[in-house]
């Protein structure tokens, strides 16, 4: 924190005020001049931010601020000859200020790190052989870095061999993750296995990393709801506290018998516990603390509305493929000879087919040292592929072909199956899913005890609906749906005065996304997705969703905690002060005192951890 003063101009000059009021109460005691003298050196000091502020926010929007109502009360004493209040008036006031400022700095410091997760330059190796270090911003679409082990990857591209990439940058999971032959790997991840050739897919604007620091940027100049509700209100607050404090000085001196000193003292005091400095720092810390606590934890937030908005969901509709799923085909089943096993894979690493790329990469180790590899291989458009007398297709292809080994009672409801056939015969099947997200389930169960209904909408058959909607406990889905069914579900509920949330990844989610109260959308999904959401969940976690949910749920509840506290304090000293029971250091003191208990209880949002907060 001292750190932050010294470096910081408005962190010097509240140094600087420090200092003249220490020696304006030392001078009390010796030379009562030098002591109004260092007052007034302090006043000048601690002053000077919240004068200009005051002065310019007041001429630009027309309005003034709360900034007026401390510098009023601080020149109000000092007109009376309570300069040392005064200048603890400001003291305090700039201290609150300048915490507020280092909790925005923190929250901010976030895009900071992001952005040394990122190298400067890239190692690229040219066609002729030789490496030249370049910096990453001039890397193009299919250039080739070098990443040696151990170096942080500096750009999005394909590995041209299998590798193990730490990519706790982006997930918070500290495991390495296996990538084979042709596998994306992210800027700001750290290759863990030997030297890697990296092609680019992306430019350095493009990548994950510049996508997640653009939208931290965008989150933190978009005020909460809450937020914009208190700057609305704090242009009419404070002109009615400047009303109040002349009519209140007036009375007290027309008709209670004080002197002129003794009411304009109860003004100042009256004007300094009636300013709203604690109210109007009641969300700005915490929803900015909030952000940046989601973003360590690899979700994003588009502004404060979306992160206060989360916790209110009603109602959560979920797309499938990449969502709830991987959005990849795996083998869970099978049964081929090894010898017709091995021409299958052949044949299918002819094809660019998501299921024959599954069928290849469940037997990477399979010698194929024994298929003929000079008979041709012939894709049959919307069946399958064909070598000689071997097919490998779908089971409608199979109609008029002899099963003699039962392999069509084989078919799994909710599962692609591929059969292989032999001359007239079936003489093999795989059996293909897209295999649910552990985290899905647990996200998914955390939502509906939390009695959040959870329904997916997916444009895949009944079959595989049903089955990953009870994989994952989701009572409620709707099979086939087109964008416009999703959009229309998503209305519904919201005629029906529901907060709705949508979870998607590709194009065709992004319409609903961007008519749901709250879009949520997976961070490898498609680009116009993104755009389109609230929230964007960084490497498909549905479980940090749930994490930030938690967080939402904390954020709201400190800001309205944060709101009633600093009422009750406002309340509390004005009906003191009424009572002449409170004295302007007194006032200083609790007033602002309570501004900075508002913001450091905003702080504790910035604490990051993998498991939800508590609540």
């Amino acid at each position: 924190m001292l750190t932050y003063l010294m470096k910081t101009r408005p962190g010097q000059f509240l140094l600087t005020g420090i200092i003249f009021i220490v020696l304006g109460f030392i001078f009390t005691q010796i030379n009562e001049t030098y002591s109004t003298y260092a007052f007034y050196v302090a006043i000048f000091f601690l002053g000077f931010y919240a004068a200009k502020d005051a002065v310019v926010d007041t001429i630009q929007s027309k309005s003034p601020n709360v900034d007026l109502l401390m510098i009023l009360a601080a020149l109000g004493a000092v007109l009376i000859d309570y300069e040392s209040e005064g200048a603890l008036l400001l003291l305090i006031f700039a201290g609150a200020e300048v915490l507020e400022d280092y909790a925005s700095d923190k929250s901010t410091s976030a895009i900071s790190e992001l952005m040394a997760q990122v190298p400067a330059t890239a190692q690229v190796l040219k066609e002729n052989g030789e490496i030249h270090e370049v910096p990453t911003k001039e890397l193009r679409v299919g250039d080739t870095v070098v990443v040696t082990k151990g170096e942080q990857i500096p750009i999005d591209g394909y590995t041209d061999r299998k590798t193990l990439v730490n990519e706790a940058a982006l997930t918070g999971e500290s495991v390495p993750v296996e990538k084979d032959k042709g596998d994306e790997i992210f800027a700001g991840t750290i290759n863990e296995g030997n030297v890697v050739h990296l092609t680019v897919n992306k430019l350095s604007s493009e990548t994950v990393f510049s996508n997640i620091i653009r939208m931290v940027e965008e989150a933190q100049n978009r005020p909460s709801k809450i937020s914009k509700f208190i700057d609305r209100i704090e242009a009419k607050y404070v002109i009615g506290v400047l009303v109040a404090v002349p009519i209140f000085i007036f009375i007290l001196y027309a008709f209670q018998d004080f002197t002129f000193q003794e009411s304009f003292y109860r003004g100042m005091v009256l004007l300094t516990v009636a300013s709203p400095c604690a109210l109007v720092a009641s969300a700005t810390p915490a929803t900015l603390s909030a952000i940046s606590n989601g973003a360590k934890n690899g979700v994003l937030f588009k502004g404060g509305a979306a992160m206060e908005a989360l916790s209110t969901m009603d109602v959560l509709y979920s797309d499938k493929t990449g969502t709830l799923t991987y959005g990849e085909f795996q083998v869970t089943d099978y049964e081929v000879d090894e010898d017709i096993l091995k021409e299958v894979v052949y044949m299918e690493q002819q094809s660019s087919h998501p299921i024959a790329e599954a069928i290849v990469n469940t037997f990477p180790e399979l010698d194929l040292d024994t298929v003929d590899q000079t008979e041709s291989v012939e894709e049959v458009a919307g069946s399958g592929v064909q070598k000689g007398d071997i097919i490998v297709g779908k089971p409608s292809v199979f109609d008029s072909f002899e099963d003699v080994n039962g392999y069509r009672s084989k078919v799994m409801e909710g599962n692609t199956m591929v059969f292989v056939g032999k001359g007239n015969e079936i003489v093999g099947y795989f059996s293909l899913a897209d295999q649910v997200r552990e985290e899905s389930k647990q996200a998914i169960d955390g939502f509906q005890k939390e009695g959040i209904h959870v329904s997916l909408l997916t444009g895949d058959n009944e079959l595989v609906a049903k089955k990953v909607a009870e994989e994952v406990g989701i009572d409620e889905y709707v099979a086939s749906c087109l964008p416009e069914d999703k959009i229309s579900y998503v209305n519904d509920s919201q005629k029906k005065g529901k907060v709705v949330g949508m979870i998607g990844d590709g194009i065709n989610d992004a319409p609903a996304l961007a008519n749901a109260d709250i879009g949520i959308a997976m961070g490898s999904g498609s680009s116009v997705a993104m755009e389109s959401a609230d929230v964007v969940i960084v490497k498909n976690n549905l479980a940090k969703l749930f994490y930030s949910f938690k967080l939402s749920y904390k954020l709201n509840r400190i800001i309205l905690g944060n709101i009633l506290f600093s009422i009750a304090v406002i309340i509390t000293l004005i009906i003191l002060n009424l009572f002449g029971l409170l004295n302007l250091p007194m006032a200083v003191v609790f007033h602002e005192g309570s501004t900075i208990l508002v913001i450091l209880n905003g702080l504790r949002l910035l604490l990051a951890g993998e498991q939800a907060p508590r609540v």
